[in-house]
């Protein structure tokens, strides 16, 4: 790559092996405030890939609003805003409303009730794996073990926990063929505009979700679901449905997606850093810490968008109303402003204020605690199992520049003796 002048971060091609890190490095330096084109209907965005411009965006909710516009890429109208609205696509006193909803529920405290559950889990997962010396980790650990967790919060069968991946699967793929019912790029979504992702598989996880809630309202359960259908927001303005289905469909995506994608990118990491996982094996009690480098490293979220809600710059750069401002988190974590040697897996590195759940302002991750609480235990209970792993073949990536996911990993384990 010579010019910035042409490059377009909506390109998914972009995206097709793995993060196009090279991209981010020349941005960053020759354009970190970067215009991206877009193909109509769309206008086009601009993309921040420096680490302080992106916490700048992200705290100064007046000026960059998630509300006005949504978080993602994608140009809605007004009637898609409003009926795909979730609590990322709001603002202010009604943002605060939604998310203390469920606040309570993600507490470092409150995930704390969920360890020995989490080690429990974790063992058997871990079991049914190794029973094979090669398997695939992606669905046999990665993805098995989030999901298993969401299950018990939402009081849903274990059994169900199959169709909660798929549906994951096939709204975070939208742009991915293997996964796609229907592509998001395609005129076949425009019959799915006012689903989330423009996919399908958002009405069967709305119908799955009204099923439990009408199960639940106005009894006494204290599952996920019956806090949200038993409880006013504290604005006053109660769930309707919509708002129901968007925020149970959040919990989801949410609960299953970014943690899996993360511990899938630190077996990867680690298998490519034997040194690193080494290290973690002879000293355990470094791994708490390292969780913060296998996040940083992971970066699950490439981006989440804003809109400026009135002429402003940024870095310098005149920012017009209206126009879209797009904080690439994966970018941000490999600043090497803020990160020395950004590019090497260190499970010691202190400081590590990483953005992979954002980094300050009001939409930090709800569900950061129990992430973190769900990678410790899965390579405090892994690592000491193991006396190697090695990989079958690359990791087979997502096609998305939303989601930094990996698809397949396939393993061979040497179990410790």
């Amino acid at each position: 790559m010579t010019s910035t002048a042409n490059v377009t971060l909506a390109d998914l091609d972009l995206f097709e092996n793995g993060t196009p890190w090279n991209v981010f490095d020349k941005l960053r330096t020759e354009a970190p405030v970067h215009w991206s084109e877009e193909a109509a209907p769309n206008h086009g965005f601009w993309s921040l890939t420096r680490y302080h411009d992106i916490v700048a965006v992200l705290r100064d909710t007046e000026t960059f609003s998630s509300e006005r516009g949504g978080v993602n890429i994608e140009e809605l109208d007004d009637e898609q805003l409003e009926v795909r609205k979730s609590m990322l696509e709001t603002d202010g006193v009604r943002h605060r409303a939604l998310r203390r909803l469920m606040q309570g529920e993600f507490t470092p405290k409150a995930v704390g009730g969920y360890e020995i559950f989490l080690r429990g889990l974790t063992a058997s997962t871990l079991d049914a794996a190794f029973a094979n010396k090669e398997f695939e980790f992606v669905s046999q650990v990665a993805a098995d073990f989030p999901i298993r967790v969401l299950a018990k919060m939402l009081d849903v069968p274990d059994a169900d926990t199959h169709k909660l991946i798929d549906w994951g699967d096939r709204m975070i793929g939208n742009d991915d063929p293997e996964h796609a019912d229907v592509l998001a790029s395609s005129a076949e979504s425009e019959e799915f505009r006012l689903l989330p992702f423009r996919s399908p598989a958002a009405r069967e996880v709305f119908e799955y979700g009204n099923d439990l809630a009408n199960k639940r309202r106005g009894k006494d359960g204290t599952d996920l679901v019956s806090r949200l259908v038993n409880q006013e927001p504290m604005d006053g303005k109660a769930l309707n449905e919509r708002d129901f289905n968007s925020y149970f469909l959040l919990l989801v995506v949410a609960g299953n997606e970014t943690t899996r994608h993360t511990i899938t990118h630190t077996m990867n990491y680690l298998m490519d850093n034997p040194e690193q996982m080494a290290l973690l094996q002879e000293k355990p009690e470094l791994i708490p810490w390292a969780v913060e480098e296998f996040l940083r490293m992971a970066s699950p979220v490439y981006h989440f968008r804003r809109t400026a809600t009135k002429d402003t710059e940024i870095n310098g750069q005149a920012i017009k109303e209206g126009q879209k401002v797009v904080t690439w988190f994966a970018a941000g974590n490999r600043d090497p402003e803020v990160f020395e040697n950004p590019y090497t897996m260190d499970v010691t590195r202190n400081p590590n204020e990483h953005m992979a759940f954002g980094r300050g302002g009001p939409h930090m991750c709800l569900g950061n605690s129990l992430a973190r609480l769900e990678i410790r235990i899965m390579f405090e209970t892994l690592l000491p199992r193991i006396s190697g792993m090695t990989k079958l073949s690359e990791a087979a990536r997502l096609r998305s520049n939303f989601v930094n996911g990996i698809k397949r990993l396939p393993v061979r384990v040497e179990l410790a003796k």
